[in-house]
């Protein structure tokens, strides 16, 4: 286990990465410690080709309740551009888990709020434990949406329920989120954790190329069109048939066993 300020990193299975935000006294509001151990973390984990999945909660009884206020509001006669310059440099730092090509979870143990759920948002698989609470309500406090909110909520439940969230300010339980799509699943809060992991853990078990690629082309939505995704896929598909990996999955169906993948 690697610790770092308010952030811990650890491998609970082969090619699985758990990182757990790591000050439950703040409900995991993303300190200026928090996001510099984040940005070293990504990088870590975007550099390490073992990594196959990685899964993102949150310790105590939150998983992150957004950024800090005291730092949102601390500079009351700060000029527009040194603000701006300064979220901008922040949701980069957040929003960097984009860049890792492997899977990524949110394991949502508790509130998701403002850039806390945009955080979760910024990765590819949203599950929820039973009460978990989750919202965008950047208008309740007197501010715009950041951290691609506007972006990365769209996508994931739809323009609908993006306005709905996002203008009312509301925030849902975690059976309405399942409904909305903000989570695919919801599990009990005394398995959660365990249960997000076996899932990483299939993840992990996949063919790495392939889980890759798919990743890559479900990106933002997905294709701008159908003819975007045939050729996308016209070639990208003839990558993983030249693999050794391809060759043992059929062999292993073939010979009714779990498939054992190299990555080659």
């Amino acid at each position: 286990m690697t610790t770092r300020s308010h952030l811990r990193l650890e491998r609970p299975s082969e090619g699985v990465a758990l990182l757990t935000l790591d000050n439950p006294d703040q409900r995991n509001a993303m300190s200026d410690e928090m996001t510099s151990s984040w940005v070293a973390a990504i990088d870590e984990l975007a550099a390490d080709r073992s990594v196959r999945a990685v899964v993102v909660t949150g310790a105590g009884s939150a998983f992150c309740s957004g950024g800090n206020t005291s730092w949102i509001a601390s500079e009351p006669d700060a000029s527009v551009d040194h603000l701006r310059t300064r979220m901008i440099a922040f949701y980069r730092a957040w929003l960097s888990i984009r860049r890792l090509e492997v899977p990524t979870i949110a394991a949502v143990n508790g509130a998701a709020i403002g850039a806390g759920l945009c955080l979760a948002l910024a990765c590819d698989l949203r599950y929820a434990a039973s009460g978990a609470k989750l919202g965008v309500p950047f208008v309740k406090l007197g501010m715009h949406p950041g951290m691609a909110a506007t972006h990365l909520l769209p996508n994931v439940v739809g323009p609908a329920h993006a306005r709905d969230l996002l203008l009312t300010g509301r925030v849902v339980d975690a059976d309405e989120a399942l409904r909305l799509g903000l989570v695919s699943q919801v599990h009990a809060r005394e398995t959660f954790l365990d249960d997000v992991l076996a899932t990483a853990a299939g993840i992990a078990a996949t063919a790495p190329i392939p889980s890759k690629l798919t990743k890559l082309a479900l990106m933002d939505g997905g294709h701008e069109d159908f003819e975007a995704a045939i050729q996308w896929e016209a070639m990208a598909q003839p990558i993983t048939l030249a693999t050794a990996d391809l060759q043992e999955g059929i062999r292993a169906a073939q010979e009714k066993r779990a498939a054992v993948f190299t990555g080659r």
